[in-house]
């Protein structure tokens, strides 16, 4: 029996197995990095041992220093969480050479599948030779052979792209899983990303837990899973779980993982295998009544499975909650965590807990929000009710973005794609911030005040406070009087530090208010409070690009140089923040009049990167 769980990873799947662990009687150990030491997953577990000696973003790769820990804390088994060390077969022989439990699949089943282009192989597939791929092979996709997650991918439309492509996929492939194998294949454009989830024996049996369908991707990223996948045919759903039971025992699989297809046209082209944990398991969870991290740890102590799974009830789906500002090109953020909260009814998986602080290193992933119900249109809406009123202070979030995608009538009906974002990204994203928040804010922020506090020249002139909301500057005015505050075109029915009610045209609405600092949240709104008048010695000059997101800078473009001519589009400099490339581009065609960035600088948001001089037109 298993007496003591290390878990090889960190966040929220550490702070998820762990879970588990505690239910079951087994004591917990965790390992962190220094940029973790305060980390949520290095606090709930019953042990925590720092991972010494390396840079914060490859800390949890080095598996030397794992193993170590494990048996320094006398853990007797190793579980990978997803992610990180959780497909490399050298690390499960490792574990299991120290004499410790390896909570997962052999490390030959790894071998076989955990590389795409071998996995594609076995199935009797071969990805595309890349000095080969011609115009009539395009679009493809260029991909990291280990890993996932969307990092290390790349869509190629024109040949002359290909280079590049490959280039930059095998850079961020390389810092992310530690390996920079890329591979190619055909990119089908209207497909849906369908997977099934297996569990496996010791003894032979392999359960075909069911579809999930996970085509909602932005930039190959999954955003909104669901289980079971809608609208399959019986005949193509037998097929599909078939095809994983197949792919599960040419390598002798055990315990869990994740079979993945792309269907288009009623037919299932295999994708890949993932021999570890899905971050999307828990709507399988939720259908089966299972606790996948449960099983795994029987199946490594040995024991059997059923003849047959458990009988899927309802309909479960998962939004992904990311640190992300869509004003800013997604770029991830960073910050204090003040809160984080759901309603009841749903489930909240997390590896962050109120006041932590969401650094550069790592995946800008908060949260996991589940909802479970008896029909699909039910647990949709229970998911977007629950999102739409969540308590969320801090980094900008995607929160909007869920919330508009789960109720798009694409979406509602079943009939999206993994080109869904291509087509409606932008009107999931346009501002839809109330007008009223500012207000709400200044009217909070004014309580308890005396009607003559603040200097004025005539006792009844307004108040005046500006606030950043969404991008744009808000101007608001307000006034003391006899009867408390009042604003213009509204009545205020009550204020105080927390709350504002306004009586707008007759109809009543309520004002959640939360002030940490100069960041002031109004129900979902997030606002700055700005300075009276603003200073005007901070200006950039015209044409200047900057960092969007603290971070490294990887790459300068080759042969850049101040005074160089640049085209509208051209790349110029690659900024590396949680694990992700983000490339920085002429906004224009112009000179390069400045460039200050420089591979391996530590940028903040706002430093400046390079400066353009735009050419007339």
């Amino acid at each position: 029996m298993i007496s003591s769980v290390l878990v090889a990873n960190r966040g929220e799947i550490a702070c998820r197995v762990f879970r588990t662990c505690r239910e079951l009687g087994i004591r917990t150990v965790a390992v962190h990095s220094d940029a973790d030491a305060d980390a949520l997953h290095a606090r709930v577990a019953g042990t925590a041992v720092r991972l010494p000696g390396a840079a914060p973003a490859d800390t949890y790769l080095r598996g030397d220093l794992i193993v170590k820990a494990a048996l320094a804390a006398g853990a007797d088994a190793v579980h990978p969480g997803y992610g990180f060390l959780s497909e490399n077969a050298g690390f499960a022989r490792a574990v299991l050479d120290a004499g410790l439990v390896w909570i997962g699949p052999p490390p030959e089943a790894i071998e076989a599948m955990a590389s795409k282009t071998r996995a594609k192989r076995l199935m009797g597939l071969a990805p595309l030779d890349p000095a080969k791929v011609s115009e009539a092979d395009l679009p493809v996709l260029v991909k990291a052979a280990a890993g996932g997650g969307g990092r290390g991918m790349r869509i190629v439309r024109r040949l002359e792209e290909l280079r590049a492509a490959l280039e930059g996929a095998r850079a961020e492939a390389a810092s992310a899983f530690g390996d920079g194998e890329v591979f190619v294949e055909p990119y089908l454009e209207h497909g849906r990303h369908v997977e099934v989830q297996i569990l496996a024996d010791t003894h032979g049996t392999v359960w075909p837990l069911g579809t999930r369908d996970c085509s909602l991707q932005r930039r190959h990223q999954k955003v909104i899973e669901e289980a079971p996948a809608p609208g399959l045919t019986k005949g193509l759903a037998e097929e599909l779980r078939a095809l994983a039971v197949r792919a599960a025992r040419a390598v002798s699989y055990t315990g869990a993982g994740t079979v993945e297809f792309l269907v288009a046209n009623g037919r299932a082209h295999f994708l890949e295998m993932n021999t570890r944990l899905q971050v999307e398991h828990p709507v399988t969870e939720a259908v089966f009544g299972l606790d996948l991290v449960a099983e795994q740890i029987r199946v490594a102590e040995g024991h059997a499975l059923g003849n047959e799974p458990p009988r899927a009830r309802g309909h479960a789906v998962e939004a992904r909650l990311y640190a992300e500002d869509p004003a800013r090109d997604w770029a991830p953020q960073t910050g204090t965590l003040h809160r984080l909260a759901v309603p009841d009814g749903v489930r909240l998986d997390t590896g962050c807990a109120d006041g932590d602080t969401i650094g550069v290193h790592y995946d800008a992933l908060l949260a996991k929000v589940v909802a479970h119900a008896p029909t699909r249109a039910e647990a949709i809406r229970r998911l977007a009710g629950a999102l739409e009123s969540a308590v969320i202070h801090g980094p900008v979030t995607n929160r909007d973005l869920l919330v508009r995608s789960l109720r798009h009538e694409e979406f509602t009906a079943a009939r999206m794609d993994t080109g869904f974002y291509d087509r409606h990204l932008g009107a999931l994203t346009e501002a839809a911030h109330d007008p009223y928040a500012p207000l709400a804010a200044a009217l909070a922020d004014a309580h308890g005040r005396s009607r003559f506090g603040g200097w004025r020249n005539v006792p009844s002139q307004p108040q005046v406070k500006r606030y950043e909301m969404g991008g744009e500057e808000h101007e608001v005015r307000y006034r003391h009087t006899r009867d408390g505050l009042a604003a213009d075109g509204v009545r205020v029915v009550h204020a105080d530090a927390r709350l504002v009610v306004l009586d707008i045209d007759g109809v009543r609405r309520k004002f959640a208010v939360a002030r940490y600092g100069d960041q002031v949240h109004v129900n979902t709104s997030r606002l700055t409070a700005l300075p009276r008048f603003p200073d005007p010695a901070v200006r950039l000059a015209p044409g200047s690009l900057i960092a969007p997101m603290p971070g490294t800078v990887v790459r300068v473009a080759e042969g850049l140089a101040e005074g160089a001519t640049v085209q509208a589009g051209q790349g110029l400099v690659w900024v590396e923040a949680m694990k992700m490339q983000h490339l920085i581009s002429a906004p224009a065609a112009g000179t390069l009049t400045a460039l200050h960035a420089r591979p391996g600088q530590q940028v903040e948001p706002g430093t400046v990167l390079a400066v353009v001089q735009e050419t007339p037109s």
